[in-house]
């Protein structure tokens, strides 16, 4: 039976999570902090915005959700000058985050991830074992590289910014067709104002050469991470995706025999934003099997 996708009355709190290196991550927390935790980590150039939905979903029905910026995204820090991005940066800011909530008598959290977030999660599994669960959200190991050229295209497009938030709307619209325009007023925080009246884009531009354009080297180390994975693992794949095909279905399935697959047929690389009802539902019918909701505990209900 499918929820009722009414959003709840938001109970979130804004907090910044400390990095050695200076730099501070952004994030919010909704939910029970005794109930079981769920961190959801946002694909290249989102922010954690993408996921207020499903965490207010997940908190109404008895699970902690905690959804952070990853470093030079939205409200985070980003790197000084004269320190390059690279993967293992993000890799151990999900790793440190994680631990940070991994303290006895506590369980463990579970990671959702979309594309970019889900790989980091995979690295941090295969390395660490850091969470109880996995939900990756239209990522595996071995991607489509043309899907990966066309979002890094549309992140490049425009390096001098946007005259307008009109001109991005009208940028997000062709490169989303399926989707109903955006409202340039919902877009105050996707961009940031610049000189000369002009609209960036909220992530740190050197992101697209640092990070975005290097994917393909770590798949053979992200197949071997996810070789490791011995814990309840669901993927969540757009039907209409041009990243994740039948083919890197099967080959995740070989990494992860146990893992379970659901296709989102409606749905493109963008599975959250294009079918969050779809997708939310998804996920707490996986949770539910994974871990009992601080709502079941408190009654003695099943989950």
């Amino acid at each position: 039976m499918a929820i009722a996708h009414a959003l709840p009355p938001l109970h979130k709190h804004t907090e910044h999570f400390p990095r050695p290196d200076g730099v501070s991550l952004a994030l919010e927390r909704w939910g029970d902090r005794e109930a079981p935790l769920v961190i959801f980590a946002h694909g290249f150039g989102q922010t954690r915005a993408a996921w207020t939905a499903s965490a207010a979903h997940l908190a109404a029905a008895g699970y902690q959700a905690i959804a952070v910026d990853g470093r030079g995204h939205g409200d985070s820090g980003r790197n000084p000058p004269q320190l390059p991005y690279a993967m293992p940066q993000f890799i151990d800011d999900l790793a440190a985050l994680a631990g940070s909530f991994t303290l006895p008598p506590k369980e463990k959290p579970i990671l959702v991830g979309a594309s970019m977030g889900g790989l980091l999660g995979l690295a941090v599994q295969g390395q660490q074992r850091a969470f109880s669960a996995l939900v990756l959200v239209d990522i595996t190991p071995r991607w489509e590289t043309a899907g990966v050229e066309r979002i890094l295209d549309f992140m490049g497009a425009h390096p001098e910014g946007f005259e307008s938030l009109e001109h991005a709307a009208d940028a997000i619209a062709r490169y989303l067709p399926h989707r109903p325009r955006k409202s340039p007023r919902s877009l105050a925080g996707l961009l940031r104002p610049g000189v000369h009246g002009r609209w960036h884009w909220h992530w740190d531009p050197r992101l697209l050469d640092d990070v975005g354009r290097q994917g393909e080297r770590y798949q053979a180390d992200l197949a071997e991470a996810a070789r490791r994975v011995d814990v309840p693992t669901l993927l969540i794949s757009g039907g209409l995706s041009d990243l994740v095909s039948d083919r890197s279905v099967d080959d995740f399935l070989q990494l992860v025999p146990h893992a379970e697959h659901v296709r989102i047929p409606d749905a493109t690389h963008m599975v959250v934003g294009d079918r969050n009802d779809r997708f939310t539902d998804t996920i707490l019918k996986f949770l539910s099997s994974v871990a009992r909701p601080a709502t079941a505990a408190a009654t003695g209900a099943a989950p």
